[in-house]
């Protein structure tokens, strides 16, 4: 939470694909769901710099054409407070708050008026649909919380523009052509929270052009970090485990930092990999939707995974403390040997972290659609080096 793990790998998916598209984070206009009182969303806020045109948190939506003010969004993500607490002050001509007040609704109390005249009657639901507003058009949505299945095949048409007959089943045919940037509602799509767009909706928009990275593959950060965590605490004694990380708040020890900098950059490593594989392997094969190149690279790491810990390869002692050693944080190395990790550490523990390793570095290595023979080098490879 403190170091946005999960956001340290949204954020290498989003900056990498403004990377490949050549695009300016601070003009490059973002909408977000989940707001500056949570993990993700004050993450977000604070990671990135792109002017934000709306947001939308369990308060309810706050918008400004003209993008809402930074230092007030920055204010309240350091207060980890919602969007209510926002100083309307700060918003330009045009802007607003709406506040998602179902008490409010239900009495059938005076609409909340816009600035333009329009009139809210249930908040609740404007906040809950906001994400298909007119007033909202943007270059980039990322997704921080929300409710899942927000955008199904029966209501992702709304984000094409334009194209007043096209339906989710037209579009996941193909059916709906001649898209330009400007009818999308959103031309990038990088997903942290879990689950908001349902399978057969990513794939549609992929279908008229939107440019989107699945949940599965964006926002991993945070297990990646726990698994490392896990492995820190197994690997150091109990002695060194309450005198090295067992800290406060502004007393922290430079293991402790040493380690918070260690697993950032592993975290952010795999993100860059995995979203250079699916970018390189999307231009390979454009036919087939980014979301399903991500689901056959989940699938790919998984059963090599099984394959591995279903083998003889745990026998080779030097190979097993090979991989450890390649896996292992440089901070923990200088407190902890290999050998006493392989003592420490259960040795089912060890084979988990070695088939992922092997897994994940040879599909990140070899690609999703590589083969037995690949997987032959690989080996050796890493054999010759043990």
């Amino acid at each position: 939470d403190t170091y946005g793990m999960t956001t340290r790998s949204v954020r290498q998916n989003v900056t990498g694909l403004y990377r490949k598209l050549g695009l300016d984070e601070t003009k490059t206009v973002k909408f977000q769901t989940g707001g500056p009182d949570g993990d993700l969303g004050s993450n977000e806020i604070l990671r990135g710099n792109e002017p934000i045109q709306a947001m939308v948190d369990g308060s309810g939506v706050l918008y400004d054409p003209n993008g809402l003010n930074r230092d007030e969004l920055v204010r309240l993500a350091k207060k980890r407070v919602m969007i209510q607490e926002f100083d309307t002050s700060k918003l330009s001509k045009g802007g607003f708050f709406v506040k998602a007040d179902k008490n409010r609704d239900a009495a059938g109390n005076d609409p909340v008026i816009l600035p333009d005249g329009t009139k809210i009657t249930k908040t609740v639901e404007f906040r809950d649909t906001f994400h298909f507003s007119p007033y909202l058009k943007c270059d980039i949505f990322v997704p921080c919380g929300g409710r899942p299945k927000s955008v199904t095949l029966e209501n992702v048409h709304k984000w094409v523009l334009n194209h007043p007959t096209a339906t989710g089943e037209s579009m996941l045919k193909g059916l709906v052509t001649d898209v330009k940037p400007t009818d999308l509602k959103f031309k990038y799509i990088v997903e942290g929270a879990n689950l908001f767009i349902t399978d057969d909706a990513r794939i549609a928009l992929e279908k008229v052009g939107v440019v989107l990275i699945k949940d599965a593959a964006a926002n991993k950060g945070g297990v990646t970090s726990s698994s490392l965590e896990v492995f820190t605490s197994l690997a150091l004694s109990p002695e060194q485990h309450d005198k090295l990380m067992c800290c406060e708040e502004g007393n922290l020890t430079p293991f402790y930092n040493g380690m918070v900098e260690d697993i950032c950059n592993f975290v952010e490593e795999r993100a860059h990999r995995e979203f250079e594989l699916i970018w390189k392997t999307s231009l390979e094969r454009p036919e087939i939707a980014k979301s399903l190149i991500v689901d056959a690279l989940s699938r790919k790491i998984v059963d090599i995974r099984s394959f591995i810990l279903k083998s003889n390869l745990f026998e080779d002692k030097k190979f097993v403390k090979y991989i450890l050693e390649q896996y292992t944080p440089k901070t923990l190395k200088t407190v902890v040997s290999i050998d006493d990790i392989m003592k420490r550490v259960p040795e089912n523990y060890q084979q988990a972290i070695c088939a992922v390793w092997l897994a994940s570095n040879y599909v990140y290595s070899y690609g999703i659609y590589s083969n037995e023979f690949d997987f032959y080098q690989f080996m050796q490879e890493h054999r010759s080096k043990a």
